[in-house]
């Protein structure tokens, strides 16, 4: 990524609908060369933000700048930006290789320079011998890659992706995450990624901004936004956490706040097992052990009140079973407050 200032830089953006805020006073640097993700719920605003950011949607009150020039009031085809949707909206009785040069052609590039640069398109996207075949001939990946293909002929500075993978399989989706991380690595461009998955934007981001309500909760890498989760929201929306607070904060951790546990940094162990120095310990009972393959979910219900969940790793040793007595231990380390708080009851206890 570029040391230089940032590909787009949003202050104060706005917009909304009716009596809706849709998007709340949103600031936001975007790195030149970097992967970042836009992540939340339907209606948290991350698809407005972009439509923004490309033009599609005129914002009421913010400023969008790309590249340090001031681009709020410029329509979407005097931004250097190229938008990829969901649909891919191919044009049926195009081939591919007309399909990718099409902005071309509106662009009224010659014709020779044209068809070169969409063959070299379709080669970034693995795609170098479909240029004659049409839309309904390939599989919904490769109409995927196509469509990023005509993305990146016009080579812009700024790539947007609106949910592009959310019409394929899972299995498809894993693979195309992994390419399209490749494939941003290859051509050095600002990828702006829109999506509601939390496991695709941890996959892909160099960063992810996670959005509620309109706004931004939280910035910072995926392991960042994993680890250290700001609020519980962000807690709870990325991944799963268990949210200790109240009275059962203060039984379990001789806490206040509220606190964030993440379920694979649980052991169960057999309730006489002892505490290794720095680890906490909360015993219950096995209210649910759910199986899922790679893995064990076990609810627990603990004696202090609450409950958590602890990921048990199906490596062949046996997974608590419903009814169990159990005691739960992790490290402390792993206790990480999402209420913005610094309080303490006590003294860490080991």
């Amino acid at each position: 990524m570029s040391d230089q200032g940032p590909a787009i830089r949003v202050r104060g953006l706005t917009r909304k609908f009716g009596t809706v805020v849709a998007v709340d006073h949103v600031d936001l640097d975007v790195r030149d060369g970097e992967f970042l993700t836009l992540l939340g719920p339907s209606g948290s605003g991350k698809t407005t933000v972009l439509r923004m950011i490309a033009g599609f949607e005129r914002p009421d009150a913010g400023t969008i700048e790309l590249n340090g020039v001031d681009v709020t009031s410029i329509p979407p085809n005097g931004r250097d930006v190229n938008t990829v949707f969901q649909d891919y909206a191919l044009f049926p009785h195009m081939t591919v290789l007309q399909n990718v040069e099409y902005g071309l052609r509106v662009r009224k590039v010659p014709s020779a320079e044209r068809t070169a640069r969409a063959v070299e398109a379709l080669a970034a996207v693995q795609l170098p011998d479909y240029g004659d075949r049409k839309p309904a001939q390939l599989s919904g990946g490769q109409r995927q890659r196509v469509a990023l293909a005509r993305a990146l002929v016009n080579r812009p500075r700024v790539l947007l992706l609106d949910e592009p993978l959310g019409a394929l399989d899972l299995k498809l989706r894993e693979q195309m995450q992994v390419e399209l991380k490749d494939l941003q690595r290859q051509v050095g461009i600002t990828f702006i990624f829109v999506t509601h998955d939390q496991d695709e934007a941890l996959t892909m981001s160099d960063r992810i901004a996670v959005f509620n309500e309109g706004r931004i909760t939280q910035l910072g890498t995926p392991q960042e936004i994993y680890e250290h989760p700001a609020t519980p929201f962000v807690a709870g929306f990325v991944g799963v956490s268990n949210l200790l607070e109240g009275a059962v904060a203060r039984e379990v951790l001789q806490r206040t706040g509220v606190w964030s546990i993440r379920p694979e940094k649980i052991r169960v162990e057999p309730r006489s097992a002892s505490l290794a120095t720095g680890f906490r310990g909360a015993p219950g009972i096995v209210r649910e052990s759910i199986y899922a393959g790679m893995s064990t979910r076990i609810l627990v219900d603990l004696e202090a009140g609450g409950s958590l969940t602890a990921i048990h790793q199906n490596t062949g040793a046996h997974a608590p079973a419903r009814g169990d007595q159990v005691l739960l231990t992790w490290d402390i380390a792993h206790e990480y407050c999402v209420d913005g708080s610094t309080a303490d009851a006590g003294p860490h206890q080991g």
